[in-house]
């Protein structure tokens, strides 16, 4: 760490804010072929653990929080790739409208809590009131105040209904989040990511530093505990993350019955089929095939695929 650095880190310190993401960045490592190895393994206890909820009826609710560009969105991706949408969800609320700001503060995260069977997975949470709302004044002091009282009682009402809750908070030093910033500037394809709120939130580092102590201090719940992920690796906060939370859900595994497709049933007064020439075809633009008449200046290639040549459509 550099000494400007350090200087104000103490101040920080100094100042009482004693959880506060570091400056220095993280710098422990993953070689590729270990992440892509080890996620694989993860990915097949993950389908484990999701027959397992959809076959006991189990209600999961995971909450990820913590900085922009924390790697949040990261890691719910690699967690749903190979589950089935239907039982292991997404939510993630966008701005309020005025009927959600009038009422019941957890009303509409409630609407969004899993039937049997089912995991949801938080993209930011009821915990918006606790961070941006606080630090922005999108709230009251009235209403912030309200949230802790609320909060830990609301997590023991859905603890004690049945449903698994887990919260994750996704740490990455200043250093870390910068470079991200900068990344998503500089790619076209990331730039959706940076929101004028992002922008806004690097001048409020040590507010929102503030605000995430006052969150632990008064939701770090023996019943619903606060993890957290240190995240400037994102590889690593993935594997970490996906491994600790299926430590954290008892599952087991379900044998499963060999599976033999059946028999085509044949259908032989089934002679006539609709001619290719009346189906609209998408071109195909980037086969060896369609390359090769590219560079020879033809039209597009709108040809079927072979696998619906001779498909009996000539038969009387």
């Amino acid at each position: 760490m550099s000494k400007n650095a350090h200087k104000k880190h103490s101040k920080r310190l100094e100042k009482g804010f004693q959880h506060i993401e570091t400056q220095k960045k993280d710098h422990r490592t993953i070689s590729k072929k270990k992440y892509t190895k080890s996620l694989k393994k993860l990915e097949l206890e993950l389908i484990k653990l999701q027959e397992w909820v959809k076959l006991k009826g189990m209600r999961v609710v995971v909450l990820f929080e913590g900085r922009d560009a924390a790697g949040k969105g990261g890691v719910i991706k690699r967690i749903t790739g190979p589950l089935n949408p239907r039982i292991c969800k997404i939510a993630a609320l966008g701005t309020p409208t005025e009927r959600q700001k009038s009422q019941w503060y957890f009303q509409r995260y409630a609407a969004h809590l899993p039937a049997a069977g089912e995991i949801v997975l938080f993209d930011r949470s009821w915990y918006n009131r606790a961070g941006v709302e606080h630090v922005m004044g999108f709230c009251t002091d009235e209403e912030y105040v309200e949230f802790f009282r609320s909060c830990p009682e609301f997590e023991r009402m859905l603890i004690r209904s049945g449903i698994i809750l887990i919260k994750y908070w996704f740490s990455v030093s200043d250093e870390e989040q910068e470079n991200r910033f900068q990344d998503r500037i500089n790619d076209p394809t990331k730039r959706w990511k940076l929101s004028p709120m992002d922008l806004e939130s690097r001048e409020k580092w040590v507010e929102y530093s503030k605000a995430k102590d006052e969150m632990f201090k008064y939701t770090d719940i023996k019943q619903a505990p606060w993890y957290v992920v240190p995240a400037d690796n994102k590889k690593l906060a993935r594997l970490n993350c996906i491994h600790h939370m299926l430590s954290l859900i008892p599952y087991e595994s379900i044998p499963s019955k060999p599976i033999q497709l059946p028999p085509r049933k044949e259908t032989p007064s089934y002679y006539v089929r609709t001619p290719i020439s009346d189906q609209t075809f998408v071109p195909d633009r980037y086969s060896r095939k369609a390359e090769k008449l590219a560079d020879m200046n033809l039209t597009d290639l709108t040809t079927p695929p072979s696998d619906f040549e001779n498909n009996g459509s000539e038969k009387k």
